[in-house]
């Protein structure tokens, strides 16, 4: 059985830009929150990074987001049970590995896939969304293979969530379940 850090349980949501990774997150937590379990959602740390500054990121900025990223699950770590957590570490590793070549060296020690007791991987099967924060429509099943790659490197079997509207979180819903890791 695989160590997990001590609760809350922690539930990563990632992948390609414009692949509903925020709407499933909000979905999930409200759901959760609806069947008597405490869960928060953790936000996407970089659109909070980037709302007062201009989007011209440098490996200094993607190694601060991934630090608010972690901030802000230490966070909600005080105050719930199930963490849904809207983007972590590993897209700053694969932010930083697109735009700039390779990772920090900090951000490999920063990133830990392994510490969620489930990574649902969105499937890039959405209409494209464009948004100042996203570069890559026309890439976003190459980013996909990339996430898959990091996370079996890392050992984590993700779960691919696909579909449309609510057939998203009924996939979230059932991976959990699946996994035996919430009774509802």
């Amino acid at each position: 059985m695989t160590a997990y850090p001590p609760p809350p349980l922690r539930l990563a949501i990632v992948g390609p830009e414009s692949c509903g990774k925020s709407t499933l997150a909000q979905a999930l937590t409200a759901s959760l929150n609806a069947a008597g379990v405490a869960a928060c959602w953790v936000e996407e740390y970089a659109r909070d990074y980037y709302a007062e500054r201009v989007y011209a990121p440098t490996p200094d900025d993607v190694l601060a987001i991934a630090r608010g990223q972690l901030a802000r699950e230490a966070e909600a770590a005080r105050h719930a049970e199930v963490l849904v957590c809207d983007s972590t570490v590993l897209t700053c590793v694969i932010w930083a590995e697109v735009a700039f070549g390779r990772a920090a060296p900090e951000l490999a020690v920063l990133n830990r896939p392994r510490d969620y007791a489930l990574t649902l991987l969105a499937c890039p099967d959405l209409p494209w969304h464009p948004d100042p924060l996203r570069s890559h429509p026309d890439q976003r099943d190459w980013l996909y293979g990339l996430y898959r790659a990091a996370l079996d490197k890392a050992g984590v079997a993700p779960v691919s969530i696909r579909g449309l509207g609510t057939a998203r979180l009924a996939a979230a819903l059932t991976a959990i379940r699946q996994a035996g890791l919430l009774k509802i």
